[in-house]
């Protein structure tokens, strides 16, 4: 806990658990790790499910639930519409009284809560976990007319976000695009952070490998993470190695994928666990031999730090902030993106080492991952809340 006054701070998330995504994932974290700093933490986010405006007391925060309606496009995305929201944040900045106010993107309640600050006169950190080209498969347009989409949304983000104190996004390489595409001066690189320790193996537990060789994906099964694509690698290698896959995780693609192990007669080197707990997640890492994301918009990716975390071997695509993650041959390896085929050829080399030699790996995995601890991104973000304009960070390695 600091020795400094606390803060009243409120954290304005699009997305909040039970959504299941990086950015909601961050929110709940830096609630939890700022509520154990002693400051009092409230959460703006949209209501998961029909109903008015609610207020909710969990362990964390206190959860400000805003009026959101199902997105037409996207089987459980909530939208909260701009004339019902921004006055709602209105009054819950104007109650509360916020020392200062997080958001976590420029979309709707993101919007709602910069505007809020900036008529508040408070001060306002903005986190951007998105880059609006992500929205591309939820838009029924043109590939013309969503370039013009994007455009305006990083033209919005620069408007938005640019009335923030201060700036930050997960990656050095988010922060170039930060610069380059939304006009920003100053974007401040910080990692989301993880619990590095929380992931690896306690003395004396023993939690046993899967018997069969296993290649572990966490995440949504929406069509961005490209989970179609590690299907089709598992089919293509080779059939001595006997290669199996646990996916973890759901959503609008399920029955697709599910359907596409059968077509291609593989639906028995596949396990779909769905959503699972936090025990339940820990171990799936734990007892996999190799984690692959083949995600192709990835700002950060959590999941791939946390398999790291467990010391795991990583195959991930060779795009965004993937390859930050990787020293190719030390602890994994890249693929050409939506390249099933290269994919497979990758998997089957990391399969081919000893059980040994990819233990080493992992624990080269283990390594990079204590670079994005999470008590040193907490301890950043309340510098950031008391008033400082810039932090110096850890560098990030390949």
């Amino acid at each position: 806990m600091s020795h400094r006054k606390s803060l009243t701070v409120l954290i304005a998330a699009d997305t909040y658990p039970p959504d299941v995504n990086g950015a909601a994932i961050f929110g709940y974290r830096l609630a939890r790790h700022m509520t154990a700093r002693g400051h009092e933490v409230h959460i703006a986010a949209a209501r998961p499910v029909p109903g008015p405006d609610v207020v909710e007391h969990h362990e964390e925060a206190t959860v400000h639930r805003f009026r959101s309606f199902k997105a037409p496009t996207h089987e459980y995305h909530r939208l909260c519409l701009p004339w019902l929201v921004e006055p709602a944040m209105r009054r819950l900045v104007n109650r509360i009284r916020p020392d200062v106010v997080h958001v976590q993107c420029h979309y709707m309640i993101g919007k709602a809560a910069i505007l809020a600050a900036d008529a508040a006169r408070v001060r306002t950190v903005a986190t951007n976990h998105f880059m609006p080209e992500n929205l591309d498969p939820f838009l029924p347009f043109p590939k013309w007319f969503k370039r013009i989409v994007a455009r305006n949304s990083w033209k919005d983000m620069g408007r938005l976000m640019g009335r923030a104190s201060v700036v930050t996004t997960p990656t050095p390489l988010a922060a170039d695009t930060m610069r380059a595409k939304g006009g920003f001066e100053h974007v401040l690189p910080l990692s989301n952070g993880i619990d590095v320790d929380h992931y690896s193996p306690r003395p004396g537990e023993s939690i046993p490998r899967r018997t069969k060789p296993t290649v572990l994906f966490v995440g949504r099964l929406a069509v961005e993470k490209n989970v179609d694509v590690l299907i089709d690698a598992v089919a293509k290698t080779a059939p001595e190695l006997g290669i199996c896959a646990e996916i973890v995780g759901d959503g609008d693609q399920r029955d697709k994928l599910r359907e596409q192990t059968a077509e291609l007669g593989i639906e028995d080197r596949f396990t779909f666990r769905g959503h699972v707990d936090d025990a339940q997640l820990r171990e799936a890492y734990i007892a996999a031999d190799v984690f692959c994301q083949p995600g192709t918009s990835e700002l950060q990716s959590l999941v791939s730090l946390e398999a790291m975390s467990a010391a795991k071997p990583v195959v991930l695509a060779d795009a965004l902030a993937l390859p930050h993650l990787v020293a190719e041959g030390e602890n994994g390896f890249l693929f050409e993106p939506f390249n099933s085929e290269h994919l497979a050829e990758q998997l089957n080399r990391i399969f081919r080492i000893s059980p040994q030699q990819r233990a080493a790996m992992g624990r080269v995995s283990r390594e990079k991952a204590g670079q994005h601890a999470i008590g040193r991104t907490m301890a950043t973000y309340e510098k950031l809340y008391y008033g400082a304009d810039w932090a110096e960070t850890y560098q990030f390695e390949c």
